[in-house]
This record gives structure tokens, C-alpha cells and sequence, in this order.
């Protein structure tokens, strides 16, 4: 299982991460330690995971490094989860790490909610914007004992009393786990004040409350649920791109069983505040190498990423878009 994985993962960056320590002024020394310029691969580079393992923002975290690795951009990436209050845990280390060019942070439209409605001190606009990776659709999934079959099953019973159909996702409210499925009530006649909305810290943390029936349903990405899918564990009733997905490909779209709504999610890559310009170019150069490899072509194919690289400036003005559109629905909501 994909959960099981990224958790041995998560512990053997732990034990990296004590090696990295240890050579920590060789690394200092290699300021930008490597990269295209050189023709070397980069060493000494950290990315941290605001939420838990086996999440999203977790697994992209774990692709990018390997990937990195495996196409001689970058050697020895090291990728540790730092969890809490939706990923402003994390935001707020990073940000409290002012002029650290080694490290960086996976990110998403999830932590742009949870600075809101965790008031958290804080922002998306303290960081140093690098690259936008991926964006992924959502996915409505069941376990496989689920009493409902259909997308039409659920929302029959949901209509019919939304507090007792508990939905789960796994970010807190403001993120993109809690964005779908209000706009999911909404889209079929659900008064989104309603809605019985249970939010975990990370996929990881949601997958178990699905798998054992504590919530009705889950939204969240669905290349949270592939190894699960694929082994018949859960159930697919619908994914919220405008066309099928291949990855899962019995799978309807909403819009092809009646319901208008297309929902995305993105994410990104962060570095902390005052980092210097040949830093900022390091992580740009760098991500920017491992996206033109035949590498991450493939796992873009292979887990239904849609390829939404985007860097440095224009990065910088899509989080001021969404920050502020976040910002403006979760005010509606009463949430910010």
C-alpha cells in the first residue's frame, strides 16, 4: 500500500536527515552545490512535507526527489514531513528559516485555506516562490462494502440528510479536501452548511477512516488512492476532471452523471524568505531539469498528474490569484 510506503519512506529521511546533519558544514561550503551550470548534480537540497505521510503534498514530495535522483539533476534529496494545523506548521518553520536556500517546502491550494482559517501568523506571500508541479483531479471514492454503488446512490442518501452522510478529506477546512465536496452540496442542491465534513491532516490520515467505513465518503486527489483502487479496496463513484482519466478508467466523470462541476487541485514548491537570487535559480534550475526528463513524463502518465509547470514570477503571481480568491470564498463562508 501506497500509505504503508511512504511511512518507511518518511522514517528512512529521519535517518537521512542525521547524515545530513553530521556533514552539515561541507555542505555549507557547496553553496549552490552543483546544478545545470556545473554539469554536477546538486547535493545538499531538503524538502519538507507540511502534512503526514502518504498524503499528496507527500507523495509528489517523494516523486520529485526520486526523479531527481534517478535523472542526475540532484543526489541525496532529503524529504522529511513536518505535520499540523492543515500545513501551517510547516509554513511557518520555513518561514522562520529566512536565508536558507538548501531547503524548500511542498505545498498546494490546501495550505493557502488553512493560513486563513488557522489564522496562522504565517503567509504564502513571506515565501519565495519556486515552481508549480502538477495539477490533479479529485476522485469520490467508497470502501468496497459501501452500501452505495453510484455517484446517484450517494447523493440520493446525502439529499436526503446531509449530517448523517459524513464526508472525509484530508485537509482542514479552507483546503481543497474541504472545497469539493461543498461545491459538490452545492452543485446538486445541498445547502453547503450542511455538509458533515471530517478533515484529517493528510491523505494518510484519511485513507483508514475511509477503508474502515468512519465516513461515508472521501474527496480528495485521486492518486491518493490508486494502490487502494487497483487492489479493490475502495470504490471510484466518480472523478471531478472535465475528461476520464486513464489511471482510473471506469471511473464516470461528474459531469457525464449529470453534475456540473469540474474541480482541480495544483501544487508547488515553496523556498523561505530572503533566500539569495543563485539560490532561488538552483531549485528553478533544478526543477526545471528534472520536469523536461523522461522520468517525470512518466510518472506524470503514470499517476494522472496533469503537467502544470509554471516557475519563479508567473508562480509568484498565480499564489497572489489564489491566494486572494481562496481569501474572498472562505470570508463568504464565514470561515476567514
Amino acid at each position: 500500500m501506497r500509505t504503508r510506503r511512504a511511512a518507511f519512506l518518511g522514517a528512512l529521511a529521519t535517518v537521512s536527515m542525521l547524515a545530513v546533519s553530521a556533514c552539515g558544514a561541507t555542505a555549507e561550503k557547496e553553496e549552490s552545490g552543483g546544478g545545470s551550470g556545473s554539469g554536477k548534480p546538486v547535493t545538499g537540497l531538503r524538502m519538507m512535507v507540511p502534512n503526514t505521510p502518504g498524503s499528496g503534498y507527500d507523495v509528489t514530495a517523494r516523486t520529485v526527489a526520486q526523479v531527481m535522483q534517478d535523472a542526475e539533476v540532484a543526489s541525496g534529496v532529503q524529504v522529511y514531513n513536518l505535520p499540523g494545523a492543515g500545513g501551517t506548521v510547516g509554513l511557518q518553520r520555513l518561514v522562520n528559516e529566512k536565508g536558507n536556500g538548501k531547503l524548500a517546502m511542498q505545498m498546494g491550494l490546501g495550505v493557502v485555506g488553512a493560513a486563513y482559517t488557522s489564522k496562522s501568523a504565517a503567509t504564502l506571500t513571506d515565501t519565495t516562490p519556486i515552481a508549480k508541479l502538477i495539477e490533479e483531479a479529485g476522485a469520490i471514492v467508497v470502501s468496497k462494502d459501501s452500501p452505495y454503488k453510484t455517484i446517484d446512490d450517494l447523493v440520493t442518501a446525502w439529499k436526503k440528510d446531509p449530517r448523517k452522510v459524513a464526508v472525509g478529506g484530508g485537509s482542514s477546512p479552507g483546503g481543497p479536501d474541504h472545497l469539493l465536496p461543498m461545491q459538490l452540496a452545492k452543485a446538486v442542491g445541498i445547502e453547503p452548511k450542511k455538509v458533515n465534513y471530517v478533515g484529517y491532516d493528510g491523505g494518510g490520515e484519511l485513507l483508514p477512516a475511509v477503508l474502515g467505513d468512519k465516513v461515508a465518503f472521501g474527496a480528495s486527489g485521486f492518486g491518493e488512492f490508486l494502490d487502494q483502487i487497483e487492489a479493490g479496496q475502495l470504490r471510484v463513484l466518480a472523478v471531478t476532471s472535465a475528461e476520464p482519466i486513464d489511471a482510473v478508467q471506469d471511473a464516470p466523470t461528474l459531469r457525464s452523471s449529470g453534475i456540473d462541476l469540474v474541480f482541480t487541485n495544483w501544487r508547488g514548491i515553496v523556498a523561505p524568505p530572503g533566500i539569495t537570487d543563485e539560490q532561488k535559480k538552483t531549485w528553478i534550475d533544478s526543477l526545471t531539469e528534472m520536469h523536461d526528463s523522461e522520468q517525470w513524463k512518466s510518472e506524470l502518465t503514470k499517476r494522472g498528474w496533469t503537467d502544470a509547470f509554471v516557475t519563479g514570477d508567473e508562480f509568484g503571481s498565480f499564489l497572489k490569484e489564489q491566494d486572494k480568491s481562496v481569501a474572498d470564498l472562505l470570508t463568504e463562508l464565514g470561515l476567514a
